[in-house]
């Protein structure tokens, strides 16, 4: 489910006296930051992948990108996340974390801003008793 632009990297532009050269960040950076913020909301049961993510996590790797798109155009960043609820919480309050969590761990660690983040809820994860 992570999809990427065209652009191979994000170039920001270092502030301060010396200009030591530029810093490119993957978009499959943001994808991760996106997708471990987004799984740290409490009310979060997970994200929606594609098969090829569950076949890997049945082998025991984490994938941290499932279930988020980002895009990166001239307008900005746009991050589109894809992803259960628990049964029990309140959809829009745990939408809204989630869109705040994003924001504020991709400012963080990257210095940019996303322009929007949309949050898709999928589903609704119920209790398994077993």
């Amino acid at each position: 489910m992570t999809e990427t632009t065209e652009q191979k990297f994000v170039q920001m532009t270092p502030e301060g006296k010396e200009y030591l050269g530029t810093i490119e960040i993957a978009p499959e950076v943001i994808t991760v930051i996106a997708g471990i913020a987004t799984n740290e909301v409490e009310g979060i049961a997970g994200t929606r992948g594609n098969f090829a993510a569950g076949v890997v996590e049945r082998l025991g790797k984490k994938v941290h990108g499932k279930g988020i798109k980002t895009e990166i155009n001239n307008e900005g960043l746009f991050i589109d996340v894809y992803c259960l609820v628990k049964y029990g919480s309140s959809v829009p309050i745990v939408a809204r974390e989630v869109q705040s969590q994003i924001r504020q761990s991709i400012e963080n660690m990257t210095s940019l801003t996303p322009k929007e983040v949309n949050v898709h809820i999928t589903g609704v994860q119920f209790d398994t008793v077993e």
